[in-house]
């Protein structure tokens, strides 16, 4: 087993730090999920916080680590009336995002169940981290199916494995800490809500710090035992305070005042549901009881505020997650004001300003003497340079990365970007036939999960048994078999696994004429609203998105395909308008992303929406040189849609001309509504029939 890298020895990343300790402290805090981009140690600092976790006790010999001092009477391997104890380090289980059903919850052999009437079950990965750490690296990625079965056992803190009338269920509480690029898209918002905590994490871009960053890691690549070695102590301590504050949580006092602040808080920031405020008071007393405090002061309750409010308050994928500290600081003077004035409430000293002996806020406190109970900087310990303190990151927020300014024009003939209108309930589009690709919520395909359409032989290993079928094939086999009594007989061969059909995620391919015919204010910002209802559409069904755009002499790829349809919004918010009309150039590109995204993920079938009003200019036989483009994605057989922007009393129709060469269907922006008159839910194979086209 590999030495992890010592979790002391991390520079910067106070808030992470923080935030992962504060839930070894109080695992009810809920959890932790780490937002940032990549190589930010947001695996190493997860991986770290396993040794400074206590010793958990468990029954002698039971898979399912149950509590000596409250065994779960229902767990598999019991009873454990006589069972011994023992003690063993705390887990981190890591997730694979592409791992099965059965590692996660289990695997029941339905072999000997039917023909031996035993419940032979192993265990998975939720048994192995009960009462430790589940951690779930690009969680955001991690299959709808996988999420679901996450979501029940952090609800009920159990796992249930169903099979056919067999049932096996066992304990499964554990903290749970996932980590993700926001670039390769976002969580789903039941999932998102169930981490207690959120940090947001960015390199430092401090030369001394990223040049410590940089020296410790080579120390620990070139000899791990050595490096850990070297910080065993500043681990020793930390871990002798995680205990102290474990200790110390159940004498904490949260006072109504705090109550009131934490509830204040909340309802200023419009947070749903009351999880949010269980778990802001979970995290300010774990905050007091790592300041070594038996009281809850108010720079804990905004402490906790920052650590728990920013992902609750997103309303769409398309809001930055955050939170406006002046508002915080408002709600929080608002909730004191209403209270009535009773003295002063902290016999230590401390108030609002954080001038109490502990600094106030739960943050590890600055302290030099040799009894303060501080978290090891990033600049102590035996590598640490000779430069005084600094914190963990620059006060001063990271700059990041975005997209063009929504201002003046480029180029010549360009128009400054206009805003996108209110987005709405579009009607589902989907791609004609059954397909294999990635879960999701807009294609029909053969996926593990989903309503049952027949049984086949299995493949491997049994996995979801067609019960029915594996009785007609055992029915005719029994006096042969010499079948004497009431039960079945029943051999492998005669086992069939169930097809079942369920929903798939698609590529959805935006192709948006940004030309000078699409240039006016109005009509640019009712198109960008379609596109960017389509987006969150996208989001909804699980979908991968890309951007193509043109305008001007050429296209451009303005957003590789991704997950990430906050990206993809971003891009358009700032599309500038204006010049002439290349719809082959747009066109050819597009084909030219399929044609490359097919070698990367070849069963994810595309759906290609033309936003566009069919105008092609610019160069030799525009139009002609378009219709040739467009007749390549009927050749394929890629699904498309054409999005008619065209306006006024004169139609030209050119867009239904289109549609008809890219073998697709044409919708206007009015019928893109699912509630207009015309927006009946249709798939693309039933909008595609001859009537239609000819019409």
């Amino acid at each position: 087993m590999s030495t992890p890298y010592p979790f002391t020895a991390l520079v910067g990343q106070d808030d992470l730090r923080l935030a992962l300790l504060l839930n070894a402290v109080s695992p009810a805090v809920g959890g932790v999920l780490v937002r940032g981009e990549k190589g930010t140690a947001k695996s190493t600092a997860v991986r770290a916080l396993s040794a400074l976790l206590p010793e958990v006790p468990v029954v002698a010999g039971c898979r399912f680590s149950c509590d000596p001092a409250a065994a779960d009477p229902n767990c598999p391997d019991g009873p454990h009336e006589s069972a011994g104890a023992t003690a063993r380090p705390a887990r981190m289980v890591e997730l694979p995002v592409g791992a099965s059903e059965d590692r996660l919850v289990g695997a029941l052999d339905i072999e000997r169940a039917l023909a031996e009437g035993v419940k032979a079950f192993e265990p998975g990965l939720l048994a192995d981290a009960h009462r430790g750490i589940l951690y779930v690296d690009e969680v955001n990625l991690l299959h709808d199916h996988l999420v679901d079965l996450l979501l029940d056992a952090a609800a009920m803190g159990a796992s249930y494995v169903e099979r056919e009338g067999v049932s096996v269920r066992h304990a499964a509480r554990f903290l749970l800490v996932g980590t993700m690029n926001p670039e390769e898209g976002e969580l789903r918002p039941q999932l998102l809500d169930r981490f207690g905590l959120t940090v947001e994490v960015a390199a430092s871009r401090e030369t001394d710090q990223r040049v410590e960053v940089v020296r410790r890691r080579l120390a620990y690549d070139d000899d791990p035992e050595g490096f850990a070695g070297r910080w065993s102590e500043d681990e020793s301590a930390l871990r002798d305070r995680v205990v102290a504050a474990r200790a110390l949580l159940p004498r904490v006092v949260l006072g109504d005042g705090a109550l009131r602040q934490i509830a204040a808080t909340c309802a200023a920031f419009e947070v749903d549901g009351m999880r949010a405020d269980i778990v802001m008071a979970r995290t300010a007393t774990a905050l007091a009881a790592w300041a070594g405090r038996t009281d809850v002061l108010s720079e804990d309750v905004r402490q906790a505020a920052l650590l728990a409010l920013p992902h609750r308050r997103r309303r769409n994928p398309f809001d930055a997650p955050g939170l406006d500290e002046d508002k915080l600081d408002e709600a929080l003077e608002d909730a004191r004001e209403d209270e009535e004035p009773e003295g002063d409430d902290d016999p230590d000293g401390g108030g609002p300003d954080g001038d109490g002996p502990d600094g106030g806020g739960g943050q590890p406190p600055a302290g030099d003497g040799p009894d303060s109970p501080e978290l090891p900087s990033q600049n102590q310990g035996p590598d640490a340079p000779e430069s005084p303190d600094a914190p963990g990151a620059d006060d001063s927020p990271a700059p990041q990365e975005s997209a063009p300014t929504a201002g003046a024009p480029s180029g010549p003939g360009e128009q400054q970007a206009v805003r996108a209108a209110e987005p709405f309930r579009t009607k589902m589009l989907s791609v004609p036939g059954i397909g294999e690709g990635a879960a999701g919520r807009r294609s029909r395909a053969r996926t593990e999960h989903g309503r049952t359409t027949g049984s086949r032989r299995p493949r491997g290993a049994l996995t979801k048994l067609h019960l029915a079928a594996t009785v007609q094939a055992a029915a005719p086999h029994q006096k042969a078999r010499g079948r004497s009594g009431a039960g079945l007989v029943v051999r492998r061969d005669d086992l069939r696994q169930a097809t079942r059909e369920g929903r798939e995620g698609n590529l959805v391919l935006f192709v948006v004429d940004a030309s000078g015919s699409m240039a006016a204010r109005q009509r640019m910002s009712a198109v960008k609203g379609a596109v960017l209802s389509l987006l969150l559409d996208a989001y909804q069904r699980r979908d991968k998105v890309g951007l193509v755009t043109f305008r001007g002499a050429d296209a451009e790829v303005a957003l590789p395909p991704t997950s990430s349809v906050d990206a993809a919004a971003a891009r358009l918010e700032s599309l500038p308008t204006g010049g002439r009309t290349p719809l082959s150039a747009g066109l050819l590109k597009a084909h030219d992303v399929l044609r490359v995204e097919r070698l990367r993920d070849a069963a994810r079938r595309p759906l290609v929406v033309v936003v566009t009003d069919g105008r092609a200019t610019g160069g030799v036989e525009p139009v002609a040189r378009a219709g040739r483009a467009a007749r390549l994605f009927a050749a394929d057989g890629v699904a498309s849609v054409v999005v008619d922007c065209e306006s006024g009393y004169v139609r030209l129709g050119l867009a239904g001309q289109l549609a008809g060469e890219l073998g697709g269907t044409v919708v206007t922006l009015d019928e893109l509504r699912a509630d207009s008159i015309a927006g009946l839910v249709k798939d693309v194979q039933g909008m595609n029939s001859p009537s239609r086209r000819a019409a």
